[in-house]
């Protein structure tokens, strides 16, 4: 479906928001497609160093080859991470502070959306671990790094499935697979029901992490690392492809043609690792919601409220341990 809607965005959004990201070391979780792969080979072309980070497959290699058959001069390393296994996501921070002298820009951008109700190895939902909690353990180990640039960048990725109930710390406990089961039919291919609850609670945890890792930031009295959170809108990626397969949704269906592409679904988090006027809180993506110019927009009171805030960091820190800036 990608390949069939034309991209309306991405070239202006590089040239007003694109900087020059020469010497600059960019770590993005999720690229063997879609909002991912787009993030990573533009922030090469503007002379970022590129981490990678996938799971091993056939599908991480083939997208490491064709990043670098887009992007020839481009500087990529490809680093094991399975985000469904923190012990996994602890080795391949190891492998980036071995490696790197310091991260200017993490892009938490891998998701999964209306898996069935599924427990990781390490017992958790398999949309919360993959979301939100992996993505967690990963900004806490590699933060040490980021303290090492002049300014970094911590960048979540949302969507508009943030709206909706508050969160509810159940959610982030060891109760995979036990988290209201799969659904019916009519509630999965019209985005109700516990499959998107699951997912609901991710995205609004992904904000939520953002302007609560503001607030401590700011009461540390660190200023050289900022906290961004972007939304790509309705973008045709792999997240509906995958989805569609394990019944979580309709992949014909008529609202799914309205898609924009998976090009101007990245335009958020690429304003977030690159756009010179972002500040700490910056939010970026399509104000007219589903679709357009990832513009930058007003946080909904939700995405700020202490309940929130407190929910997302202390189930996250129940599950991974101590985040201390």
């Amino acid at each position: 479906m990608a390949t069939e809607i034309k991209t309306k965005h991405l070239t202006d959004v590089i040239k007003n928001h694109g900087k020059n990201m020469t010497k600059k070391v960019v770590a993005i979780t999720g690229t063997t497609s879609g909002t991912g792969f787009i993030c990573a080979r533009e922030v090469a072309k503007k002379g970022a160093s590129v981490i990678l980070l996938n799971r091993k497959s056939d599908r991480s290699e083939k997208s490491l080859s064709l990043l670098k058959r887009a992007v020839p001069n481009g500087i990529f390393e490809a680093i094991n991470c399975d985000l469904q296994n923190f012990e996994s996501v602890r080795r391949a921070s190891e492998t980036i502070k071995s490696n790197y002298d310091k991260l200017d820009v993490l892009v938490n951008n891998a998701g999964v959306m209306a898996l069935e109700d599924l427990a990781t190895l390490d017992g958790y939902d398999v949309q919360m671990q993959t979301n939100v909690l992996s993505h967690f353990l990963l900004t806490k180990e590699l933060f040490p790094l980021m303290r090492k640039s002049e300014e970094a960048r911590i960048v979540n990725h949302s969507s508009m499935a943030r709206l909706g109930s508050p969160l509810d710390a159940n959610y982030f406990e060891k109760k995979g697979g036990n988290l209201g089961g799969n659904g019916n039919e009519e509630e999965n291919t019209s985005f109700k029901g516990p499959r998107w609850e699951r997912y609901h609670q991710t995205k609004l945890a992904n904000a939520t992490f953002t302007y609560g890792l503001k607030k401590k930031l700011e009461k540390a009295g660190i200023s050289n690392v900022i906290a961004l959170l972007a939304h790509p809108g309705f973008a045709a990626t792999s997240l509906q492809v995958t989805s569609a397969k394990c019944g979580g949704m309709d992949i014909n269906s008529d609202f799914m043609q309205q898609a924009q592409s998976q090009e101007d679904g990245a335009t958020g988090i690429i304003r977030c690792a690159m756009d010179e006027t972002a500040i700490s809180g910056s939010f970026y993506g399509p104000t007219e919601g589903w679709k357009g110019y990832p513009n930058e927009l007003i946080p909904e009171d939700m995405l700020l409220e202490d309940h929130n805030i407190n929910t997302n960091w202390d189930g996250c820190e129940k599950a991974v341990g101590e985040f201390n800036l």
